[in-house]
């Protein structure tokens, strides 16, 4: 009996591990790793393996989220790169400024392609990895770099191999770990809206808009990585069954994620009007709940179980509902009451997105997602040209790498270091195209170090044979290639330590520690002085543009709206790409603030300005969500032509006033000159029968006064640094 049990446990802690993108590349690397080294074993290898190891975590850098035809695409491409690299350090070896020469121009040339999409972003990355190693390998002896570089190739290949082969058999857990980390973003954005329902009056609105806005770009992010697992795994051909379901629960998160960011009113007005009455606690009620509801999902999906409900949500309707008939009856009509019956018909149908996550996907369910990947040469070739310019943030990054690695190379000469090339490495790993990123990723690399240090030195000494430490060597090789992604400082100590095991069974370890440490130290300095000195990318340079961004794709945002109340509602491409590309611009922005809060208090803009316009344009997002929400719902057909020309005056607003926020950042502050125009909030005065056009109006109108906001937010920014 208690095998059994143990075995039923084992059986489950494997399904949710399964379910984890780390596990599961920490497993794969484990196999691949594990073969290579038992082939080492049985052959009596001693300097061939290293390379071989070496060839294996080259390899695995450049995975992405794919499927098996796209892992072998970019393996074919990898090996070709990885060769070109190999040609070009050969060639330039034998005389050092040719090399750190090569270095840097291979720097700036892949990080460029890296424009083309996250699959040649991961194989730039790796093919500087890659120079490293080969330059490592010819550093001492040219004949005998001959002699190992077939065995990095080898390592490669091996690794592409279990890459693709892994790809193809196990094609579902990716998928279900996406979707159950959206799930799980969503619960906890919906917990925190909820906090925005609580009718009390010393509450700060401000702060926990902002906490909102800064949350939501969690979510979209987890949107996009799920968009694009699926993506990548739907063909030509209509996909299996459990890809549609997939498909199906990815859709109700994009309905459900528009739902949530819906605000039918201003909150303090909401808490006023409603006070007294427990409404508006019953409509937090609601949300908090259905928040729980998408924590449960998110469990249920990893574990491939259905979620374990006890009815608490249709409860909660149900008083709400009841709540909101006694505010019916007690109180008079207005917009306050109007915007509670839209919050409580927004939160209805949201439990029935919620209520039909699990179930089967409908046939009639529009499949399209948007590719972001090139499809041409062309288009490959436009997205690199587009970003070869001084304020682009991707062309400085590149600049800035290339001289970081410039400098390392030349201190790697100057000092003499046998082991010098980690000092490359570490600029190659730390270097991140912002600054508060590279001094997040240096903190990680010295504390993972120091850690990976004394685990290695710790681990020789209790098992110094080498069966042992082969064990060890590939158990570390797995938590890195498994943990570099998600926790970086648990990724170095493993490599840190690999590296001190795979010295120790050479027997070549003096001097190793000493010089990991002072070349991690080196390395990181440089990269940290580049980001601050070296076309440094502040958030100040970037902020105009990404405020401008946001207007924009919210103006175009209202236009589909628009198009949906007089078509009607469709879920089709041109709907989600512009609510898509809405929150988008909106995560980028707040995404922005948090990195200018990091930066050295010289180069920020005004936070405190920032901060309000953040709030602002995520409010103005809100209003809108809302008309989305509602567009299915009786009447959308039956807005009146003077509703329709103040939506067509506030998207024209909206673009002017992108196009002035843009010219603003060369402007000083006294010289912001900005008329709104003559955009009015319409009138409320529409017939009881006509629920849903007292309902846009009143967003409109909501819309247009945050707008308002906006325009007087704007001087606040100062001129960006030069």
């Amino acid at each position: 009996m208690r095998l059994e049990h143990l075995t039923s446990d084992w059986n489950q802690l494997w399904k949710q591990a399964r379910q984890h993108e780390g596990v599961m590349h920490g497993v794969r690397a484990m196999l691949a790793l594990s073969v290579v080294l038992l082939v080492g074993w049985q052959r009596d290898w001693s300097w061939q393996v290293m390379p071989v190891l070496l060839g294996v975590v080259a390899s695995a850098l450049t995975e992405t989220d794919d499927n098996w035809r796209g892992r072998l695409r970019t393996q074919v491409i990898a090996m070709a790169v990885f060769a070109l690299i190999a040609g070009l350090v050969s060639l330039t070896q034998p005389w050092p400024a040719l090399l750190a020469g090569a270095l840097a121009v291979s720097a700036f040339v892949l990080t460029m392609a890296g424009a083309v999409g996250e699959r040649y972003r991961a194989i730039a990355f790796a093919s500087l990895v890659f120079f490293s190693y080969v330059a490592l390998s010819m550093q001492s002896n040219r004949m005998a770099a001959r002699q190992l570089t077939p065995y990095l190739f080898g390592g490669v290949a091996w690794y592409g191999l279990v890459s693709v082969i892994w790809a193809g058999a196990v094609a579902r857990p990716p998928v279900r770990h996406r979707l159950a980390q959206l799930y799980a973003l969503l619960g906890e954005y919906l917990k925190l809206k909820s906090k925005l329902l609580e009718p009390i009056h010393d509450v700060d609105i401000e702060q926990r808009r902002m906490a909102l806005a800064l949350y939501n770009g969690l979510v979209v992010d987890a949107l996009h990585t799920t968009k694009e697992a699926l993506f990548c795994r739907l063909g030509r051909r209509t996909p299996p069954g459990w890809l549609q379901q997939a498909l199906h629960q990815y859709l109700s998160a994009q309905d459900i994620h528009e739902r949530t960011s819906s605000s039918h009113e201003n909150y303090r007005t909401l808490s006023d009007a409603f006070f007294r009455s427990d409404a508006l606690y019953r409509c937090q009620r609601v949300l908090a709940l259905q928040g729980e509801q998408c924590l449960k999902l998110s469990a249920a999906i990893a574990r491939r179980q259905p979620p374990k409900h006890q009815g608490a949500t249709t409860r909660a309707i149900e008083d709400m509902q009841g709540a909101m008939a006694v505010a019916r009856q007690t109180m008079p009509p207005g917009r306050a009451l109007q915007a509670l019956q839209a919050l409580g018909a927004n939160l209805t149908e949201q439990a029935a997105v919620l209520a039909r996550v699990q179930d089967p996907a409908p046939l009639a369910t529009e499949r399209t997602l948007v590719n972001s990947h090139p499809t041409t040469l062309k288009e490959a070739w436009h997205r690199v040209k587009t970003q070869a310019r001084v304020a682009s943030p991707l062309f400085r990054h590149a600049v800035r790498l290339a001289v970081a690695l410039l400098a390392g190379f030349g201190l790697m000469t100057l000092t003499n270091d046998q082991h010098g090339y980690w000092i490359v490495l570490t600029i190659t790993f730390v270097s991140q195209p912002h600054y508060a990123a590279t001094l997040k990723r240096l903190s990680q690399r010295l504390s993972g170090t120091l850690i990976g240090l004394a685990l290695g030195w710790a681990l020789t000494r209790l098992f110094p044979g080498d069966l042992a430490g082969s064990v060890l060597i590939a158990v570390s090789g797995a938590v890195f290639l498994g943990a570099r992604r998600t926790h970086y400082t648990v990724g170095t100590a493993a490599i840190t330590t690999l590296l001190l095991l795979a010295f120790h069974q050479l027997g070549m370890t003096e001097g190793v520690m000493a010089n990991r440490l002072l070349d991690t130290v080196a390395g990181g300095t440089i990269a940290a002085l580049a980001a601050w000195l070296v076309l440094p990318t502040w958030q100040a340079r970037q902020w105009h543009g990404l405020a401008a961004a946001t207007l924009r794709t919210q103006a175009r945002y209202l236009d589909e709206v628009l198009r949906q109340y007089q078509a009607g509602k469709q879920d089709h491409l041109a709907y989600r790409t512009a609510r898509r590309n809405m929150h988008k611009a909106d995560a980028a922005l707040s995404n922005s603030l948090a990195a200018m809060l990091k930066e050295p208090a010289g180069v920020r803009l005004n936070t405190d300005a920032c901060g309000r316009f953040l709030v602002r344009s995520h409010t103005l997002l809100n209003y809108l969500s809302a008309l989305g929400a509602h567009r299915g719902e009786p009447g959308a057909r039956d807005l009146d032509q003077a509703t329709l020309e103040t939506a067509a005056a506030l998207q024209d607003a909206l673009k002017r006033l992108a196009t002035a926020i843009e010219a603003a950042r060369s402007q000083k502050a006294d010289d912001w000159r900005f008329e709104l125009g003559t955009v009015e909030a319409p009138g409320f005065d529409v017939a009881p029968e006509a629920p849903l056009q007292q309902l846009v109006r009143a967003q409109l109108g909501l819309a247009i006064g945050v707008a308002r906001e906006l325009v007087g937010v704007v001087p606040g920014f100062r001129t960006a640094p030069a």
